[in-house]
């Protein structure tokens, strides 16, 4: 991997490599809106994983030289629909088409078609950060990360030998009646919440009807931008699929916001908020969606194939697209629409959306059952999308692409993801504090 082994020592050369890459990642945002940047890299200043989960961009910039000739990768591996960024607080509950809430990897704005041990990889890195962030040792940051290829290998194969555990030839998800541990927790939490309780915490009856509030970050909008901002909203029910919805008044606009990203993946992206009519006329059951720009993905910069390009027509097209091929019994509300040329994702806010939270979890034999857990999710969210999804982009059993590979080296797959997660995880320490460095010493242009 190129990079990977730069001494620590040559921090300049290093701090230089991290601002090319910066530049080109978020140059034209950051020039369009440096306060949200700075939100944003003051949040990624806060730890090493803070800045890890920014940092896509670098983490794609390093492994760019493995692209066609690293281990386990072949024509078919080398071109599977990844997640982009998964890193392990990229997993959590949603509810899906069907009404049932559902534990398993969430966020797809990065998701692409590329290697598959790029997912790997970057899940095993962000192991070791927070291994390390819980003062675990290098055997204990070992043993997690070969308990995550274990459960990936194990679930991949059965998938391959289409070993039956679920309904239909699915494997089961996470739900309320299989999960256990903390992503039960997680699911018990999304469970108590409801829509009546985001509806108070955003929104007010005002003359017998229900707007936005005031404040919160909600920003008003002038008569222009909100009719291009309604004319996009039409584009959009377009790419619903029929099942979506079965009442007509659901589609009935009663408010719309603007809202500006400052998170540490969204910064100065543009978006927003729209209230429609809910499944009834009761003023409980309104919908929040929200809509915002498609990102260019991280890994979309280091795979040229002009197929996987081709494909989408846009970010929020390539967004949608790859959260339903990845994500069984995807948001209904899911769809795309353009904004001023710009490709835009629309999503339901939801209620209950619960991310896994990791600050309670210490012990290692609990983390390495939920890193378990993650690891088949992780299985099976990539043999979701290939020749049974109803997409022509990869039009092979990914299930048994990656079987086939791993079968060839068994033994050499823990070890690859294992030397991979402490050599990069040593690099994202390092990396972490040149950044801060660099940007507490204003030496991050257009900050």
């Amino acid at each position: 991997m190129s990079d990977q082994h730069v001494p620590v020592t040559d921090v300049e050369q290093r701090g230089e490599r991290i601002l090319s890459v910066f530049a080109t990642a978020f140059g034209e945002l950051l020039a369009a809106d440096p306060a949200a940047f700075r939100v944003k890299f003051r949040k990624m200043a806060a730890s090493a994983f803070a800045f890890y989960r920014g940092t896509a961009c670098l983490f794609y910039s390093d492994l760019e030289g493995e692209r066609d000739r690293g281990p386990y990768l072949d024509e078919r591996t080398s071109r599977v629909w990844i997640h982009g960024d998964l890193h392990a607080e990229n997993f959590g509950t949603y509810m899906d088409a069907n009404g049932r809430l559902v534990f398993n990897v969430n966020d797809f704005d990065e998701a692409y078609v590329g290697p598959f041990t790029w997912d790997l990889k970057r899940f095993a890195g962000s192991v070791a950060l927070i291994g390390y962030a819980k003062a675990l040792s290098d055997k204990q940051i070992t043993t997690l990360v070969e308990t995550y290829a274990a459960a990936y290998r194990e679930r991949v194969r059965a998938l391959a030998s289409g070993i039956q555990e679920g309904l239909d030839g699915e494997q089961p998800p996470f739900t309320l009646d299989t999960a256990e541990g903390p992503l039960l927790t997680a699911l018990r939490a999304a469970r108590s919440r409801t829509r009546f309780g985001l509806l108070e915490s955003m929104t007010e009856i005002r003359d017998h009807e229900r707007r936005f509030s005031a404040g919160g970050g909600s920003i008003e909008l002038d008569a222009a931008t909100r009719y291009k901002v309604l004319a996009a909203f039409d584009g959009y029910l377009e790419t619903l699929p029929d099942s979506s919805l079965t009442r007509p008044d659901s589609y009935r606009v009663k408010d719309v916001v603007g809202r500006r990203g400052i998170g540490i993946g969204s910064a100065g992206l543009p978006s927003y908020n729209i209230l429609l009519e809910g499944n009834s006329d009761a003023l409980e059951n309104d919908v929040v969606i929200y809509m915002k720009q498609g990102q260019t993905p991280a890994v979309s910069r280091h795979i040229t194939d002009p197929r996987v390009r081709s494909y989408f027509q846009h970010e929020g097209h390539r967004t949608v697209i790859s959260q339903r091929a990845l994500q069984a019994h995807a948001d209904p509300w899911l769809g795309w629409t353009e904004l001023d040329g710009a490709g835009q994702l629309v999503a339901e806010v939801s209620p209950y959306a619960v991310d896994l939270d990791w600050s309670d979890l210490d012990d290692p034999a609990e983390i390495a059952a939920v890193v378990a857990d993650l690891g088949r999710a992780t299985a099976t969210m990539h043999a979701a999308a290939d020749d049974q999804s109803g997409h022509s982009l990869v039009p092979y059993s990914t299930e048994r692409a990656i079987d086939a590979v791993i079968a060839a080296d068994e033994e050499g797959f823990a070890a690859m993801l294992v030397d991979f997660a402490h050599s990069y995880g040593a690099r994202a320490r390092a990396d972490h504090q040149i950044f801060v460095d660099l940007f507490r010493n204003g030496r991050i242009p257009g900050l």
